[in-house]
């Protein structure tokens, strides 16, 4: 399992475990979960959130399904966090549909000694904002909420 996939689940676990809504977007149909031990969590998130795919059921995830699905997963977001990235990653493929679909892009700066953060300080470096703390995002989702009416569950 890709380091990508355990930091996804990860996020997944933690918002159901504040009682929260989350939204994961398969590479593949639903008879095929992927990684598979995420089958559970899968469920846990379909009871409590929802779990959405383009393809047929019966389809299993390829390797190119995920950088197609992230179009999805940016879509549905008010901005994307890079918290790290090489500078040729999946990550970054995200980024670019993020910018194409008019969406805001954050970058956390790390390191410069390791390759992972030389993404993010790219990002920065051609205008992505820059992440200090949760603050900086929250000014701007307070800004972005103006323009969007609530949802009553």
């Amino acid at each position: 399992m890709s380091a990508g996939h355990i930091f996804d689940s990860y996020a997944h676990r933690i918002t159901l475990n504040y009682k929260c809504r989350t939204i994961a977007v398969l590479g593949g149909g639903f008879n095929h979960v992927y990684p598979k031990q995420n089958q559970t969590l899968s469920h846990q998130i379909a009871k409590d959130g929802l779990v959405i795919t383009e393809y047929p059921p019966h389809v299993h995830p390829r390797r190119y399904h995920f950088p197609e699905r992230n179009r999805i997963i940016s879509g549905l977001s008010f901005g994307t966090l890079v918290v790290e990235a090489n500078e040729k990653s999946g990550t970054m493929i995200t980024v670019d549909q993020a910018l194409d679909q008019g969406r805001e892009v954050y970058a956390v700066p790390g390191t410069p000694y390791i390759k992972q953060t030389v993404g993010c300080h790219r990002l920065i470096q051609a205008g992505a904002k820059l992440v200090i703390n949760a603050a900086d995002i929250i000014e701007d989702w307070h800004q972005f909420g103006k323009y969007i009416k609530p949802v009553d569950y």
